[in-house]
């Protein structure tokens, strides 16, 4: 289970920051609030989507072929923005994930955009 008193950086596999874990928000590296993590360590988008799951070595994962059995879920309250830490510490070396499983933050990060995402976007015809 995550720290609930101090913000967890979440790192690519490659050693990217790609965001932070405040329990149980997720930021992007500028803060922005972009997701939140269940009890049971499912991670869902702003909009109540289902992105993947927190691995032990905090990355997002997803199974590359998801099968879309996860229900939407009510987001929660937007929570206040989160000031980032401006050091953070080395990432850990991280363990090889199978073919079928997929970095969310490496490799689909629009899975999990902020809640101003769409504002700003020209309607397409």
């Amino acid at each position: 289970m995550p720290e609930k008193n101090r913000p967890v950086p979440l790192y690519t596999t490659s050693g990217s920051l790609g965001g932070f874990l405040y329990y149980p928000n997720i930021f992007n590296s500028d803060g922005e609030w972009i997701g939140w993590l269940t009890a049971d360590q499912e991670v869902y988008s702003v909009f109540g989507s289902y992105v993947g799951w927190l691995h032990k070595d905090y990355r997002i994962l997803r199974k590359r072929a998801e099968d879309y059995d996860h229900p939407n879920q009510t987001p929660p309250a937007p929570p206040a923005r989160f000031a980032p830490p401006a050091l953070v510490p080395l990432p850990p070396l991280m363990g090889e994930i199978s073919p079928s499983t997929i970095d969310v933050l490496e490799e689909r990060p629009d899975l999990l955009p902020t809640r101003d995402t769409f504002a700003y976007t020209d309607d397409v015809d």
